[in-house]
């Protein structure tokens, strides 16, 4: 009976093999829904609902590019930034009567070239990713006030305004755009030779180099996914405001990061996920969403957000 009992496992040991980190996203949002759904009866209605997923949006691709710097043991602090520039392009190029079409692609390349310099500064330059995207994040900002001279653009296109407005059942293209985007990064992660060396480099730099990885092409590569995705965020932002602000929203920068922990994706690289950021950036959200529903103040809502955070990165204590 003794020897039962001692090779029982503890409560301890079961809660440490749950994968906590991975369901409680999905958990926590369920609740969410459910809560917010029984205390304001508009929560659940078509319009809210597609009032958050067209908040989540932009949100979803950018938590998705995080993920993949954050999955290499990495973090890009200029997510913001390098959106807001790429929309300050977008709008500058949009100005000149190029076309939309030009527009879009100059503001993508805007942004994706901040992620080539995030990532060429970072893999070759062995600075710590922590003060290179620190430097970037003021310095595309700056830019984008720059270039912009302080002021916005209005970016009053049919295609844009279609793009925020009009799509499928709930479903706008904004939304529809954030889902393919999901999806591709999901093949990639999972299904290449990329994402399988982006999980290598991220679990050990020494081991992944042992057998073949390219360190350096990973790192610059993660930053570049990291930094078009940006750009894509800037034409669903413009798309959904209707000008190019040259003001950062650091907000932004805060949510992604807190969607990808709490999708489970591991802050020390290794493990990562790509349905996990996704639902954290629902969860937060929905979060924001329903506490505005229910009256209370734009200022505790950062503190409701910092608090889920919290407890959601406390949940990865007990990942073996």
């Amino acid at each position: 009976m003794t020897a039962l009992t001692a090779a029982r496992p503890s409560w301890r040991d079961r809660l440490v093999d749950l994968p906590l980190p991975e369901i409680a996203a999905p958990v926590a949002l369920v609740l969410l829904v459910v809560a917010f759904g029984a205390l304001d009866g508009t929560f659940l209605s078509r319009g809210n609902i597609e009032a958050v997923l067209q908040a989540s949006a932009i949100l979803v691709v950018l938590a998705v590019g995080q993920a993949f710097v954050i999955a290499t043991g990495g973090i890009d602090l200029s997510v913001a930034s390098t959106m807001t520039l790429g929309a300050v392009v977008l709008g500058q190029v949009y100005a000149t009567d190029a076309g939309i079409g030009w527009a879009i692609l100059a503001g993508i390349a805007a942004a994706t070239a901040v992620g080539l310099v995030n990532g060429l500064v970072v893999a070759k330059g062995g600075i710590t990713d922590f003060i290179v995207t620190l430097g970037t994040l003021s310095a595309a900002s700056g830019l984008a006030l720059i270039i912009a001279n302080g002021k916005p653009q209005p970016v009053l296109d049919g295609f844009l305004l279609r793009l925020s407005a009009d799509g499928v059942g709930p479903f706008t293209w904004s939304v529809i755009v954030a889902a393919v985007v999901a999806v591709v990064a999901h093949v990639v992660l999972f299904r290449t030779r990329l994402g399988v060396h982006i999980l290598a480099v991220g679990g050990s730099t020494e081991a992944a180099r042992s057998t073949g990885v390219h360190n350096v092409r990973v790192k610059v590569a993660v930053y570049l996914i990291s930094g078009a995705l940006a750009g894509i965020a800037a034409v669903l932002l413009v798309a959904r405001v209707g000008a190019a602000e040259p003001a950062s929203n650091t907000s932004f920068l805060l949510n992604s990061v807190a969607a990808v922990v709490l999708g489970g994706v591991s802050l020390f690289g290794g493990r990562a996920t790509i349905a996990g950021p996704v639902v954290g950036a629902l969860l937060l959200a929905s979060l924001v969403n329903g506490l505005t529903l229910l009256g209370v103040s734009q200022f505790y809502q950062p503190l409701a957000v910092g608090i889920v955070v919290v407890l959601a990165a406390f949940l990865t204590r007990f990942q073996r």
